[in-house]
């Protein structure tokens, strides 16, 4: 389900962005800048698709960054820099919900399809876009929780692991979470695309 052996263009990445986050501890700001600008647009699109609040996702990036810029002496090698930057960006954004607004307000209801379609490159187009918007739409119908472990694994490439290490849970507990996900798309995809809804399913609830 996950890839659990980095290829080589894994292992290339990982060796750039672990130059860039030492230069960056070091106050090298031209290897910050090429951190950022790698990982911006990604952690941009993934707190959209999670929260469906433009404004809310430009600040928690910017946040998140922010704190790797301060912090980046503090990274001990123990994952992949971007799970750190990942676990960084999930944090800042479960604060920025606390602040304002609730985790039960950020639901399907709150995802316009303009900003879903701000969450995705605009070179999507045709039948692929349509699924694509199809699966953003049965996303949004997840409680936060399973929204964002299904985005952390399926959009950034988390491991079960690496996910349970960002949202401070058990390995277990992402499973879970992945299976009543899956269970609650397995229901709602079908009627979100016209069709009926499976008369044996039933929802998950964790």
């Amino acid at each position: 389900m996950f890839p659990t052996v980095p290829n080589e263009a894994d292992s290339a990445l990982e060796s750039r962005l672990r130059a860039w986050l030492k230069a960056a501890a070091a106050g090298d700001r031209s290897g910050f800048e090429q951190l950022y600008r790698h990982c911006q647009p990604r952690l941009s699109r993934f707190v959209l698709r999670c929260c469906g609040r433009p404004d809310l996702a430009e600040e928690v990036v910017n946040d998140a960054l922010w704190i790797v810029w301060r912090s980046a002496g503090s990274f001990r090698g123990e994952s992949r820099v971007s799970t750190w930057i990942h676990g960084i960006a999930y944090r800042c954004m479960l604060k920025a919900l606390r602040d304002g607004v609730t985790a039960e307000e950020v639901n399907a209801s709150s995802v316009h399809e303009v900003e879903l379609a701000m969450a995705e490159p605009a070179v999507n187009e045709g039948p692929e876009r349509e699924l694509r918007d199809w699966v953003l739409r049965g996303l949004a119908t997840l409680p936060v929780e399973q929204r964002v472990t299904m985005e952390l694994a399926y959009y950034l490439g988390e491991t079960c692991e690496d996910i349970a290490r960002i949202m401070n849970c058990a390995t277990g507990t992402v499973k879970a979470r992945m299976f009543h996900a899956r269970v609650r798309l397995r229901n709602v995809l079908p009627e979100l695309g016209g069709l009926d809804r499976p008369a044996s399913g039933t929802e998950g609830s964790t």
